[in-house]
């Protein structure tokens, strides 16, 4: 049970990450269900089978809903919801701006194009990052996550869980020394030319970002201090804000 209750904390970051790459911004889209006027995100190829735990944040919104009605957005709970699973993992935490709303539509399109392939290669990286606004360094210290197994990149040298104690399900954990901490281990393996992903090894592979991963792996209060920094400016990526979009009942759907 455990490490089914860390894979769902972790995917807060996750959602939250795949909710403010593409174009459209953080604007809860990633949440919406397909209907018969859009295809929504969630079987977008960096999402399918990798985006999980919506029944969580479903959960999240009924509660807040009972409480204080059509006033926090589906957007704004999972900013909120990702920084208190890195606390809650033993990671920093960080003043959430809040204010967010959600989007009436979704595009697949979107978000095909706008979140990282696990092939890219470190220029592709860095160029859809800056193109965002966030900097090397926030590509250097971005999060451990789950990934489905057709995604890992081929190393020998490295040995793989076999379903990271989930019965069924095929993912894989960026760091199977500590999955369930947020530690800086991830880029000790990274030095280590353990990487579990093409694009994660890129971040350490004779390029401009090598001196980063070696600070992070040396140093976790940096990765802490520079973690919560980039979590933040992701973050900021373009919300829906004022009269735009609106404050969704329900996650899944459009009022």
């Amino acid at each position: 049970m455990r490490a089914k209750k860390i894979v769902y904390i972790k995917q807060r970051v996750c959602l939250h990450f795949a909710l403010c790459k593409p174009k459209a911004g953080c604007d809860g889209s990633i949440l919406l269900d397909d209907t018969s006027s859009f295809t929504g995100e969630k079987n977008a190829n960096p999402n399918r089978n990798s985006a999980r735990g919506f029944d969580v944040v479903d959960n999240i919104k009924s509660a807040v809903e009972n409480v204080c009605p059509g006033v926090v957005s589906c957007a704004d709970i999972l900013a909120i919801a990702a920084r208190d699973s890195v606390e809650i993992l033993g990671g920093p935490s960080w003043n959430v701006k809040l204010g967010r709303r959600d989007a009436r539509t979704a595009s697949q399109s979107a978000a095909n194009n706008g979140i990282p392939a696990p092939t890219s290669n470190l220029n592709q990286l860095i160029s859809r990052f800056s193109a965002l606004g966030l900097s090397s360094r926030d590509l250097g210290s971005h999060i451990q996550r789950e990934q489905h197994w057709r995604f890992l990149r081929s190393n020998k040298a490295k040995k793989l869980p076999k379903s990271n104690g989930l019965r069924g399900q095929q993912f894989g954990t960026l760091d199977v020394q500590t999955p369930t901490s947020f530690d800086n281990n991830y880029f000790k393996n990274l030095v280590n030319n353990r990487g579990l992903l093409h694009s994660d090894q890129q971040l350490f592979n004779g390029g401009s970002t090598d001196s980063i991963v070696s600070g992070y792996g040396n140093n976790p209060t940096s990765f802490n201090s520079d973690f919560a920094s980039a979590m933040i400016k992701m973050g900021d990526i373009s919300p829906l804000t004022g009269s735009s979009g609106e404050i969704r009942k329900n996650c899944r759907s459009v009022n």
